[in-house]
């Protein structure tokens, strides 16, 4: 059983790689729950507002 090239390779790109410090590290990113509801209560708000 072979694999797909040797395994003393493994990472040997990743570990080359020069690391790229993050733009805002202080940003947290949000769970997608969140933000769905902030949008699903922005269309209701719209929606009420039209059919008043």
């Amino acid at each position: 059983m072979g694999s797909h090239g040797s395994l003393t390779k493994a990472g040997k790109v990743r570990s080359q790689t020069p690391k790229i410090p993050p733009k805002n590290p202080n940003r947290k990113n949000k769970p997608p729950r969140v933000r769905n509801r902030r949008e699903f209560l922005r269309l209701q708000k719209k929606l009420l507002a039209q059919a008043a």
